[in-house]
């Protein structure tokens, strides 16, 4: 067994390169379509898939988002997006391998089918039961609103990549339940079922070995940062701490 320390930064891209390694993502890539909606976990799951299927020109991950959390002292509007949102060209809409730039996700809900893939990010998860919620902040639900309509209608694969550096320790039905209630102020909070998808999935994804978070937190840069212990046979530990090296330098994120 052992630790490793995961910036939210390195963690973003450990999840991407893992996922774009999934069977079911390499499945539908060939013959489906794959959305991956905007936001800033989803930039660096773009960055790896685009990358992998030779068509990353184009995309930047710069303002691949349409709402985000940022320090009190940066500008922002109430509903947590930025004034500016001029940089904005689209969700990620990959048909049969190739990016059809310049689509969202409501230019192709209706059309997808079991196989197909959504890419979803979130706001809260719940580790041990493998759960997640995303913060709403628009009246008619949002690009998680629309994507329910395939997932249960159509049973599209929904996969939410999180962060462990968002994880709750509240039951998140009661959360919503609470923060959902009439009279109460702020983004609205859905729970969904779909795949959740951290850096605990990544690591066995990648090498097969056993991670569970043992303690978090950081400075000068490492904030939110997460320690991992892994367990497993002398090369998956080993290929574990190659994997680690390979994604410790990531920078943080920027606008």
């Amino acid at each position: 067994m052992n630790q490793f320390m995961v910036t939210p930064a390195a963690g973003k891209r450990l999840i991407a390169k893992a996922i774009t390694n999934y069977p079911p993502v390499q499945d539908a890539l060939k013959t489906g379509t794959v959305v991956i909606i905007a936001g800033t976990t989803n930039g660096y799951v773009a960055e790896e898939i685009l990358s992998d299927i030779g068509q990353l020109e184009g995309f930047s991950r710069k303002g691949f988002f349409r709402g985000i959390t940022l320090p009190p002292s940066q500008i922002r509007t109430e509903s947590g997006r930025l004034p500016d949102e001029s940089e904005f060209s689209g969700d990620v809409v990959i048909v049969n391998g190739v990016w059809k730039k310049g689509l969202t996700i409501f230019d192709v809900v209706d059309d997808l089918k079991e196989g197909d893939i959504i890419f979803k990010g979130a706001n809260a998860i719940d580790v041990s039961r493998k759960k997640a919620a995303i913060y709403i902040g628009h009246p008619k639900g949002g690009t998680i609103g629309a994507s329910l309509q395939a997932v249960i209608g159509r049973r599209v694969r929904l996969i939410l990549p999180v962060g462990l550096e968002k994880r709750v320790n509240a039951d998140l039905d009661e959360l919503a339940l609470k923060v959902n209630s009439p009279g109460a102020n702020g983004p609205r909070l859905l729970p969904v079922v779909g795949e959740v998808f951290t850096e605990i999935d990544a690591i066995f994804l990648l090498t097969g070995a056993k991670a569970e978070i043992v303690a978090a937190g950081g400075v000068a840069g490492a904030e939110g940062s997460i320690w991992l212990a892994v367990s497993g046979e002398t090369h998956e530990v080993e290929a574990t701490q190659k994997v680690i090296k390979s994604i410790s330098g990531e920078p943080g994120f920027s606008l």
